[in-house]
């Protein structure tokens, strides 16, 4: 099965990557081990412009990339041969897995609208996983606002007032990013700190983007859950725990994996948000639940298959290739 497929992946190096904790990795080993062939190719090498005209079409929009075929291996310091670059289509794919890191920012948004031009299981078209139109429309830190009854209280402003009476209504805040990835800018602020301006007048000096600011939970000192969804099924989760005085708990910036069970509300929460994402074309989901509150839903490229198989045996880019096949049907 899968013998005749393609598979290309948009992807950060290759060659950079941790191969005992990248997903991208675990789901190039899957698709490998299932006869795929794979090629991959960096995000800046997107063209888009005009193929070549079918009988009686118009002349059809191209995507295209500059690809190398590769195969994998478990192996420190050779784990991918490449062969030889080209630019090709990527509708000669069945699948392109869009798997570069954010930030979410406008060549972010712009590569989906060039996926939108191929995403499809059609004879023409490769399946986008996940579907570039709601990676676009779904950013982490603000699909989860549609789920109000999940979150912990909540503010998204340019307003610095606004962010005034959040803190001193409840005192003890998390201020991130809207945008940001890996705990990355993420601050706690108390409401004794008098770094709060500056912070603020820091930001918007930088940047036009609002901010978002959530009440801070003391919970996460136990953990910051990571559950991951395939096709709207939560699979297991891992626990993520700050390390020594850092309040963040992203393996990014320190934080520590651990083994973890799902609690009835865990599952409350997946059944909640979980149709929503199978509807969408949000197969591969990481959210993120911090005590008994959903604080955000990851679908830009969600992280965790590693740990969880190491921790649970769950093999969780089987489950997702399983998902992908399930759509792609007889194409």
């Amino acid at each position: 099965m899968g013998s005749h497929r393609l598979v290309a992946v948009q992807m950060d190096p290759l060659e950079h990557i941790n191969i005992e904790g990248d997903s991208t990795f675990a789901l190039m080993l899957e698709a490998q081990a299932r006869g795929y062939s794979l090629f991959v190719y960096e995000v800046g090498s997107l063209a888009l412009g005009e193929g070549v005209p079918q009988p009686g079409q118009h002349r059809p929009a191209r995507v295209s990339a500059l690809m190398r075929p590769v195969s994998v291996r478990r192996e420190k310091g050779n784990h991918a041969t490449f062969g030889e670059a080209a630019r090709r289509s990527l509708s000669e794919m069945d699948v392109v897995l869009m798997r570069q890191d954010p930030p979410f920012d406008m060549a972010y948004i712009t590569a989906t609208h060039m996926l939108d031009h191929v995403h499809g299981t059609g004879p023409d078209q490769a399946l986008v996983v996940n579907d570039p139109r709601w990676v676009r429309d779904c950013p982490e830190k603000i699909l989860v606002t549609h789920f109000p009854d999940l979150m912990p209280p909540t503010l998204v402003t340019w307003d610095v007032a606004e962010i005034r009476a959040f803190r001193a209504k409840w005192r003890d805040i998390i201020v991130k990013p809207l945008f940001g990835n890996g705990g990355s800018g993420v601050f706690r602020i108390r409401e004794d700190d008098g770094n709060l301006n500056a912070l603020l007048e820091m930001h918007f000096a930088r940047s036009r983007e609002p901010l978002m600011i959530q009440r801070y939970e003391p919970a996460v000192t136990a953990g910051d859950k990571r559950i991951i969804l395939v096709d709207g099924e939560p699979i297991g989760a891992i626990n993520r725990v700050p390390s020594g005085d850092d309040h963040r708990s992203n393996m990014h910036v320190g934080g520590v994996a651990r083994q973890v069970g799902l609690t009835e509300r865990d599952q409350e929460i997946c059944k909640a948000i979980g149709p929503f994402l199978k509807e969408h074309g949000l197969i591969f989901v990481g959210i993120d639940v911090i005590g008994q509150y959903l604080t955000e839903i990851n679908v830009t490229s969600p992280t965790g298959l590693q740990e969880l198989e190491r921790f649970d045996g769950v093999n969780g880019a089987a489950l997702v290739w399983k998902a992908i096949e399930a759509r792609l049907g007889s194409h």
